[in-house]
């Protein structure tokens, strides 16, 4: 039975920063009632005498909470060993393992839940026994439905040109978890261009030159799911898009590398 000792009984000591509190307390007492001061002061015991009272109280404390922990803890077994065996044996197996401190009170609050249903001792609800599976979208037919936005900034810009949208999309087709980043890019670098916010995989007629898609693909992904993210992404804009792989999100302007 998993239990914790009860801390070695050590006797009362007395301190010069106790002396003061209650030197303290009795200074308080009597400024509170300024004209009855006198006779409060005549109802006051010393500072020794305290400290022989808290001497005495120590040691009647100490003996009452280790009987009253003794008493619970021949409570808690009395109704431990008054189960059947087969559940008595599960319960003792649940509370070497439980999360609970190892004290009587919550031995018996373990015992009083189990018995009123709110916990189960086959399924407690400490232990997960589910089976975890990823999210993943096998034969998505479209890109929103494949892939779902889960970062959205603005990059470039400056006194001749206004920044543009770069999103950052995740998701799983199957062979583990993908992200991927989208900026727009013009077919002429030295053009200034503005991507509205709203803007995603969508028309834009921004930009004399023309502009396309620069699509990022981090993550393990084979040819054909290589291949179905850039049709899915074409499809999904008139620009023309181009998908890559990288090992690690390129960094942009004053970004260092992860």
């Amino acid at each position: 039975m998993r239990f914790r000792p009860w801390p070695k009984p050590e006797p009362y000591r007395d301190t010069s920063r106790k002396r003061a509190a209650f030197k303290r307390k009795q200074r308080l007492e009597r400024e509170a009632l300024l004209l009855f001061s006198e006779m409060i002061a005549a109802g006051q015991h010393s500072v020794d005498e305290e400290m022989a009272r808290r001497h005495i109280w120590s040691d009647e404390r100490e003996r009452e909470q280790r009987a009253l922990r003794a008493g619970r803890w021949r409570e808690a077994r009395s109704r431990l060993f008054a189960l059947p065996a087969e559940l008595r044996s599960t319960i003792r197996n649940l509370w070497r393992i439980c999360p609970y401190p190892a004290d009587p009170t919550y031995l018996l609050d373990l015992l009083h839940q189990i018995k009123v249903g709110r916990v189960d001792p086959h399924r407690p609800p400490w232990v997960f026994d589910g089976k975890l599976s990823a999210r993943t979208t096998p034969n998505p037919e479209t890109f929103d439905e494949a892939f779902r936005q889960i970062g959205h900034r603005k990059i470039g810009g400056g006194p001749k040109a206004t920044p543009a949208d770069e999103f950052l999309f995740c998701g799983n087709l199957g062979s583990g978890i993908l992200f991927l980043r989208t900026r727009v890019r013009l077919n002429d670098p030295h053009e200034s261009y503005y991507t509205s916010s709203s803007h995603r995989l969508r028309d834009s007629h921004v930009g004399r030159a023309g502009h396309w898609i620069d699509l990022e693909v981090r993550g393990d992904c084979s040819d054909s799911e290589l291949e179905l993210i850039r049709r899915l992404a074409q499809d999904a804009d008139t620009r023309p898009v181009v998908v890559r792989r990288v090992d690690t999100m390129t960094p942009t302007h004053g970004e260092a590398a992860p």
